[in-house]
């Protein structure tokens, strides 16, 4: 049940104290609106300050956290009216034939981000039902297809399958009606069971599978591309955002590591552990000629009981700085 906060004149300290617990929440929101991590950290700021300028003004005809997200989701589908959609590269066209060919750079995309869980993640809510069921709300796989709705569909969605909230909230925070409201449900929902793909059977690593991560991290810091490819399923995907290249098969995949890694051999490579998206994730460092690790891209991987189903490396830096990670990482 969400409290309605009834408004009084406060301080600053008053102001965040009551909106502090919604950040996280807020976040997610933006960033399954946008599917960029950068755009929904700018989207979350604007939205608190709104929010602050606006806050002698509310009312408490809503809860606060409605308040919020009516702010939230104008600012987000604001923002989409000057955004194209951000794909993966999966979401383009077909893997490549031929993995240590060419690499199609496309730097003039907006690519799908991943989403840090440092920012994103929901806090302990005592109800582990909850917490698997957010963290699924933003695996990369259903955030790329949240792509391909029209940005009300988009919100509606969110708004009532992923938040909760009532239509008649939702209404009220997009300024419609409740039959417009399941309308847009309605189609939102058909259109996303046609493109969006199966839930992961397995949404928290197991025993079996922190072993799996164990040798991931290995095989990369060894450079053992054998060892690489026979933790990859057979029907595995691995994708490199900015390029649009991608491959299928755990032989294709070795193949293209092999032949595009900058890596030399062993001790190149340094991996630091992180989440993305309610997954497993890695800070990938390449050694640089001072023997430092320099930030190079990260890893955002989804787990079968078998292996690594999929891997998407995101060879943006900036978003180290948002998952906590050094730019820069001594190691003896």
């Amino acid at each position: 049940m969400t409290a309605v906060v009834k408004h009084t004149t406060g301080t600053d300290q008053e102001f965040e104290r009551l909106v502090a617990p919604y950040r996280r929440e807020l976040y997610a929101h933006c960033y399954r609106m946008l599917g960029s991590a950068h755009d929904a950290e700018d989207l979350l700021q604007e939205t608190y300050l709104r929010a602050w300028k606006g806050y002698d003004r509310f009312e408490g005809r809503s809860s606060l956290r409605t308040w919020l997200h009516r702010i939230a989701t104008t600012a987000c589908l604001t923002a989409l009216e000057r955004r194209g959609r951000r794909p993966l590269p999966t979401g383009l066209g077909g893997p490549t034939d031929t993995p240590g060919g060419a690499l199609a750079e496309r730097s003039d995309l907006p690519w799908l981000e991943p989403m840090p869980d440092v920012l994103g993640a929901p806090d302990d809510t005592g109800d582990p039902g909850a917490v698997v069921a957010s963290r699924e709300s933003v695996r990369l796989a259903l955030v790329a297809a949240l792509r391909y709705l029209q940005p009300r569909q988009r919100a509606v969605l969110i708004l009532r399958d992923v938040l909760r909230f009532s239509a008649a909230e939702v209404a009220q925070i997009l300024d419609t009606s409740v039959p417009a409201v399941n309308s847009l449900l309605q189609r939102a929902r058909a259109q996303l069971g046609r493109v969006s793909p199966e839930e992961d059977s397995v949404p928290e690593p197991r025993s079996d599978q922190r072993e799996i991560l164990d040798r991931y991290v290995a095989a990369f810091e060894s450079y053992d591309i054998r060892a690489l490819t026979e933790l990859f399923t057979a029907e595995a995907a691995f994708e490199m955002p900015p390029f649009a290249t991608w491959v299928h098969g755990a032989e294709n995949i070795g193949r293209l590591i092999d032949a595009h890694c900058p890596a030399q051999g062993p001790g190149d490579l340094a991996m630091v552990p992180t989440s993305a998206n309610g997954r497993p994730a890695f800070g990938m460092y390449l050694r640089a000629q001072d023997g430092s690790y320099r930030a190079f891209g990260v890893h955002a991987l989804t787990l079968a009981a078998e292996g690594v189903r999929h891997c998407a490396v995101f060879f943006d830096t900036g978003l180290f700085r948002l998952f906590d990670l050094p730019a820069v990482l001594t190691r003896s």
